[in-house]
């Protein structure tokens, strides 16, 4: 029987509350990624300089949500009550059992806090626990160190490299690392991310 396909959604964790993206958070994820190169530096262009250039980012994620491309979550931290970035459920195949979670960045004060150990945790919760997925992956580009190091803190498993696989917008070529995590090796996976986070 094949998984169910994600549809929205609220998740909430203690660090964390994931909901449906949409227009009303531009002003909070501003406030949290605007203007800092870093932050979108593995994200396919140049930082938005104003709240209109994120707009435009934002609103081609929520088309693709609306194409049933993306499932896009606003990350909200909960102490603050305010949206600090974005993750999406992408590559979406209920037929054959797997997604994978990406296009994910959230403000830099929140880097190396709980808020990505707890994201992923929601995330990959439901996608095996409740949509009955058998395959969960994650990929980013081969030169960013610190998400390999991220996603290898969770517990995925490293498979392979795809050379030459994506144009970044200098007009260089990425590779692309990917990882998985699979149904069964998602409860110590999980055990992991509870102590962790």
């Amino acid at each position: 029987m094949p998984a169910k396909p994600p549809s929205p959604t609220t998740l909430t964790g203690r660090h964390v509350r994931l909901e449906p993206l949409s227009m009303a958070h531009l002003p909070d994820l501003f406030d949290a990624g605007g203007g800092d190169e870093e932050v979108w530096r593995w994200q396919g262009g140049p930082a938005p300089q104003t709240q209109d250039e994120l707009a435009e980012k934002l609103g081609g994620v929520l088309a693709d949500g609306e194409r049933g491309t993306y499932l896009p979550f606003a990350v909200i931290h909960l102490a603050s009550g305010r949206a600090i970035g974005w993750t999406t459920y992408l590559d979406i195949e209920p037929r054959n059992e797997r997604l994978e979670i990406g296009w994910t960045w959230y403000g830099r004060e929140y880097w190396r806090t709980a808020v990505n150990t707890e994201t992923k945790l929601l995330l990959l919760t439901h996608a095996f626990e409740e949509l009955g997925m058998g395959r969960v992956q994650l990929k980013t580009d081969h030169l960013n160190v610190r998400s390999q190091n991220a996603i290898a803190r969770l517990g995925a498993t490293r498979e392979g490299v795809l050379r030459r696989h994506r144009l970044r917008h200098d007009g260089t070529w990425r590779d692309s690392v990917y990882y998985s995590i699979l149904a069964d090796e998602w409860p110590a996976v999980k055990e992991r991310l509870l102590v962790r986070r």
